[in-house]
């Protein structure tokens, strides 16, 4: 049986969350792989904070070698974090370009869906679904890990 890596991306400026899984052809035996988070330096200048993300999601796709990336689509939310979000994520792309990785876009609606049944699910709902269906003893820390984790699961639905 063939299996499929997929890696879930939330970016962020201050904080990009990544989870990886591997999962089966067929059937419902995903293996979690690694997550965790980019994690950059407030107060340091904003290309600075670019590069480290840019350098660190090399080494991220180099160790977990994905088949597919699901990332989370832009909303806005605060027109100045929008902007950083919005950053970070040009230069997710840019990387994901680079090493020629394919992905997939959802929104939270869409992963909310996906995990819980109801797209106004809350953030809490959303990573115990996510806690359940990869059936750990506890939600993974940080959130944008579990969110990254959320991303990957729903871009294995949604196949």
């Amino acid at each position: 049986m063939v299996n499929q890596r997929i890696l879930g991306l939330d970016p962020g400026l201050a904080s990009l969350g990544f989870g990886s899984l591997s999962l089966p052809e067929s059937g419902t035996d995903f293996t979690l792989l690694d997550f965790g988070i980019i994690q950059t330096k407030a107060g340091v200048e904003v290309s600075l904070r670019l590069q480290t993300i840019y350098d660190d999601l090399h080494c991220v796709l180099k160790e977990a070698q994905p088949d597919l990336v699901a990332i989370e689509k832009l909303f806005f939310y605060k027109m100045a974090n929008t902007i950083l979000v919005a950053q970070a994520r040009g230069v997710v792309l840019l990387v994901l370009a680079q090493c020629q990785v394919p992905y997939v876009e959802f929104t939270p609606a869409q992963v909310k869906q996906a995990l819980t049944g109801h797209g106004n699910a809350d953030k809490h709902d959303v990573q115990a679904a996510v806690a359940r269906e990869l059936k750990l003893d506890k939600i993974p820390r940080p959130d944008d890990a579990a969110d990254a984790l959320a991303l990957a699961l729903t871009a294995w639905f949604q196949r």
